[in-house]
Formats: C-alpha cells, structure tokens, sequence
C-alpha cells in the first residue's frame, strides 16, 4: 500500500505544477500576444473548463480499463500539449494547445484518487489521501512560486516548457512502477456507464459532496488569475511576487497535511468542515481590503490550509459514494469543481469588466462558502 501510495503521490507532484503556473505570467501574456489582462485569464478557463467536461468519459473509462495504463497515456498527451504551448504565437493558438492540456490532465489527479480508494481501507483513507494531498500542494507550490521566477528570468514561454519537460520525466520514471502494480485491467462494456453514475448520483450525499466543491471553486479559485492583476494595480509589477503570493496556498494545504491527522482527532470531521467554510470566507475578505503583498501571502497560507478543512473531508466522502465505481465518483467530484474553477474566473471577470468591480464578487463568495461549510457540516455523516 505505501509504495502504491508514494507513486501516485510523485505523478500528482509532477502533473499538479500546472494547475497555478500560468496565472503569475498572466500580465506577461497579455502584452506578448497582444490582449487584455481580462482575456488571457481565461487561459484558466481554457484549461479547467474541458478538464472538467471529460471527466465522466475518463472516469467510465478507468473503471473499464487500466487505470494506470489511462494515467500514462494521459501524461504523454499532457506533455507534448504543454511543450507545444512554448511555442504559440497567437491566443487563439495557446488557448487551443491549453484546451487540450487540460483534457488530457483530467486523467491523472482523479484516477490516481481511486487507485488509493481502490487499496486502502476507509477508516485510514483519509490520512491517504491526505499524502496525496501534500503532493499536489507541494506542485502547486512550486508551479506558482517556479513559475514567477522563469517567467521574469526568461519569460512566460519558459514556463510552459518547463512544466511540459517535468511531466514527461515524471512520466518515464513512473511507467516501471506501474506494471510493478499488477493492476487487473476491467473490459470495455458500454452498458455499465450509466449504472455507474446512476449508483454515484443515487447516493443522496452526492448532491451535498458535489455541490460543495463546485461553489469552493466558483468562488475560491476563481480569484486566482487575477490576483496578478490586482497585485499590479497597486503598483507590484514582479511575476515572482505574484507567483510568491499565490503559492502561499500551497504552503497551507502543506500544513493541512502534516497536521490532518492531529486536527481529525482534535475536532472532528463536523467541525473541520464549518470552521472550513468561515476561514475561507475570512481570506476572500482580506482580499477584498487590498493588503500588501506580504498580508496576501499570509492570507493565502490561510486559505490553503483552510481550504482542505472542508475540500479533504468531501474527498473520502466521494470515494464512498459508489464503491464498485469508484473512478466515476472520483470522476464526478472533478467535473463539479473544475466546471466551477472554469466558471469562477468568468465570474470575477465580469465583476472587473462591467463596473461593478471585484469587491461585491468577494463578498458574496464569502457568504456563500461560510453557508457551505455549514450546510456539509451538517448533512454530512458516515455510516460505521
């Protein structure tokens, strides 16, 4: 179990340094292929939005086939896509090469979820996949904060070709590991995608566990590729700092991690959970004020580790949904909160954009995540 565990930990590591490493170069974007700050954010939504929509296809398809065999053919594409975007020349081309990239990413993260489900027992699970957890905070870490730094040294470009060359590294590397898995690969057979998302949706917390991670990410990560922005409106023009502040949050769910199971102990599920939902919406407010940079750095480390109070004790809840399909319940979470992170930059942007400005969208978040936290805490049980 541990070293099945340490491999999909190091393969989310490697594939998890692109969910954040465009949005410290985002103004760097803008200016190199001539377009609004507000246009190259949905560079964002370009990758979340179809990593997101085809994830009901890969969760199927992991539960019919290899999950480990859909995870590397995931990397391959995810790789060469990413490589690929180095050498765009126009928006319309990058945002094509990040449409695919993030089809193709939406098979590693979830999939590796349910290998761990599949081979540890529920009452250890959360600990599990709380390592894995640490692994993507880790890569989110430094694919924002790495990110800032390539990208003021020798420009967004780099960053793309970093992150593309990391994954096919990562990949190689993996590949011996996973035929070590002896994994028992299922049969292509139509006829049980239906039953299987008819079992994940027939559960009625599937309602409560989805609908809590498509708000988190509406109104929590939708923030995100414009923080740069905000940053620069008052004057910090550094991608680095940009990418220092974001990567904050990684450092949080970093520290979630290492004390997940002392603060399981400590409080509980239940109130992990509400106290979840109302830090989170203390930080959107700290946003809203427009601190100093390093005020936004303390913040984010807050809502990194905040975040997971309540994103970490859905994720087991998720895995139990449909045992016997459990890549579509891993699946379905994915869709649901990655469609929110797609739409959350469509948000906030529209909030900039239409005069209202980004202040009212923060506030609203904060009522709404305060409400979510509260609502999981309380309709959310698990049957011993």
């Amino acid at each position: 179990m541990g070293r099945v565990l340490n491999l999909m930990a190091f393969v989310i590591f490697a594939t998890s340094l692109f969910m954040r490493s465009v949005d410290p170069v985002i103004p760097q974007i803008a200016s190199g292929l001539n377009v609004e700050p507000t246009t190259a954010a949905l560079l964002s939504t370009g990758f979340t939005l179809p990593y997101a929509l085809i994830q009901p296809v890969l969760g199927a398809l992991a539960d019919m086939f290899s999950k480990t065999r859909l995870i590397s053919i995931c990397m391959l594409i995810l790789g060469l896509t990413t490589i690929a975007c180095g050498f765009a020349t126009n928006f319309e081309t990058l945002m094509t090469l990040r449409v695919l990239a993030g089809i193709t990413a939406g098979g590693v993260f979830p999939i590796a979820l349910a290998v761990a489900g599949d081979r540890v027992p529920v009452a250890q699970r959360q600990v599990a996949i709380g390592k894995l957890l640490f692994a993507a905070m880790s890569g989110n870490l430094l694919g924002a904060s790495g990110a800032g730094v390539i990208g003021d040294l020798i420009g967004w470009r780099g960053v793309f070709f970093a992150t593309g060359a990391i994954d096919l590294i990562a990949l190689m590397l993996a590949i011996p590991g996973f035929r070590g898995m002896n994994e028992t690969p299922g049969r292509f057979d139509l006829s049980s995608f239906i039953p299987n998302y008819r079992a994940v949706f027939g559960n009625p917390l599937a309602k409560y566990c989805f609908g809590a991670v498509f708000l988190e990410a509406i109104f929590l990560f939708g923030v995100f590729p414009y923080m740069a922005v905000l940053l620069r409106s008052e004057g910090v023009t550094s991608a680095s700092i940009a990418g220092v502040v974001i990567a904050g949050f990684g450092v949080g769910g970093l520290i979630y991690t290492i004390m997940v199971s002392r603060l399981l102990n400590s409080f509980g599920e239940r109130r992990l959970m509400a106290a979840g939902g109302m830090l989170m919406a203390f930080g959107l407010v700290v946003i809203a004020l427009r601190m100093p940079w390093p005020v936004e750095f303390a913040n984010f480390v807050l809502l990194g580790f905040s975040f997971y109070f309540l994103h970490g004790c859905l994720q087991v809840y998720v895995t139990e949904l449909a045992p016997g399909a459990r890549a579509s319940a891993t699946a379905g979470h994915s869709f649901f909160f990655f469609i929110g992170q797609a739409l959350g930059p469509v948000v906030y942007g529209l909030g900039l954009s239409s005069g209202i400005g980004i202040i009212p969208v923060l506030l609203l978040g904060a009522v709404v995540l305060t409400a979510t936290g509260w609502i999981c805490a309380l309709r959310l049980h698990r049957k011993n």
